[in-house]
């Protein structure tokens, strides 16, 4: 049965949110949120991945053998992960430098393979690519908290721009990735607690 496209986004993006719900995705949640500009284009990347194959497997799941089913989903979210490294390389090198073997992470995310096995094989393909795009605005929802917080506080600066003064002391820890666990930590703490109180 098809939802409602506003209950689809509710329930990916709050209720059923793959960072702090499912706890999915969390390598690169650690390792690309040193930087806004960084984490932006990985959930640029990601989002598209995740709707577009959702979609193209949704459109074939009557043709797909059930033995072979999760050979086409890789292949096909390969597909797109190549597609959007291809592009950082030739109009973004910088960023592809600093994101590195992140972007090609994406074929393995369990966000990406989960919502094409659990939800695009049993659902319409609109369903599914709104599925999948609300999956990636969910996962970009937290990446983004997490990279504004330790950019202002690791660098002084929002999207390379300084927003501090010169007396302001960079915390250095807040660039390491060991940050990205204590930051992670607090907003799962807050959304936990907005839920239980919601309930």
């Amino acid at each position: 049965m098809n939802e409602k496209v506003g209950n689809i986004f509710r329930r990916t993006i709050f209720f059923e949110n793959p960072v702090i719900v499912q706890i999915l995705g969390i390598c690169s949640t650690l390792a690309v949120t040193n930087k806004l500009l960084n984490t932006l284009i990985m959930c640029i990347g990601l989002t598209m991945t995740t709707s577009l194959s959702s979609l193209s497997v949704s459109l074939m799941r009557r043709m797909i053998p059930r033995k072979v089913r999760m050979i086409v989903e890789v292949f096909s979210i390969a597909f797109y992960v190549i597609i959007f490294d291809l592009f950082l390389k030739a109009y973004l090198p910088e960023i592809s430098v600093a994101l590195g073997p992140y972007v090609g992470l994406i074929i393995t995310n369990c966000i990406v393979m989960g919502r094409t096995e659990a939800y695009a094989l049993a659902n319409s393909p609109m369903m599914s690519f709104l599925d999948g795009l609300g999956s990636g605005l969910g996962y970009s929802l937290i990446l983004l908290i997490v990279a504004t917080i330790r950019e202002i506080l690791g660098f002084g600066s929002l999207f390379g721009f300084r927003i501090f003064g010169e007396n302001f002391v960079n915390w250095t820890i807040m660039v390491m990735p060991a940050s990205a666990f204590f930051v992670l930590a607090v907003i799962l703490w807050i959304f936990k607690a907005m839920m239980i109180k919601k309930r």
